[in-house]
């Protein structure tokens, strides 16, 4: 399974200013809203979901990266977006530190294979230190694009 394919480049932020998760969280759902993943009434009803999902257990896992995620059946396909914060998002990750790489992801509530699937790619790119390295350099929603490609084509 590949990153672009659920990836939606209008929604990416690459230099996302929020310092806060919910702020953070708020901000990437709202791309997506924008983007035309979902309408305007589902907005807030996927913020909790994802919030609540974080009170089961900060999705910060470590090194600055956060992997936000739920269900929704305002989904209809997989949907994801990274955020890029340079000043870093308080994230009550597991090793304490701010988090400056999210990746986002959304899924229909009947694809759990699919949720899982996608949640072992981005896992699976994100313990590779280059790539989080030049994501955090990408400047624009094009360079985080071009970034996927390009590792799509090495073996994770």
């Amino acid at each position: 399974m590949n990153l672009t394919e659920y990836v939606v480049e209008s929604a990416i932020i690459p230099d996302l200013e929020a310092t806060t998760k919910d702020a953070a969280i708020r901000a990437m759902v709202s791309a997506l809203r924008e983007a035309g993943r979902f309408s305007a009434d589902d907005e807030e009803k996927i913020v909790k979901a994802i919030m609540d999902r974080e009170e089961l257990g900060s999705t910060g896992i470590g090194r600055g990266i956060a992997v936000p995620h739920t269900k929704n059946p305002s989904i209809t396909e997989l949907t994801a977006t990274i955020a890029i914060a340079r000043e870093g998002v308080q994230f009550d990750s597991l090793d304490g530190e701010p988090v400056h790489v999210l990746f986002l992801l959304i899924s229909p509530p009947d694809q759990p294979r699919k949720h899982l699937r996608a949640l072992e790619t981005i896992a699976k790119r994100l313990r590779h230190d280059d790539f989080c390295k030049f994501l955090r350099q990408s400047e624009t929603q094009g360079d985080v694009m071009d970034l996927l490609r390009e590792v799509e084509e090495t073996p994770a």
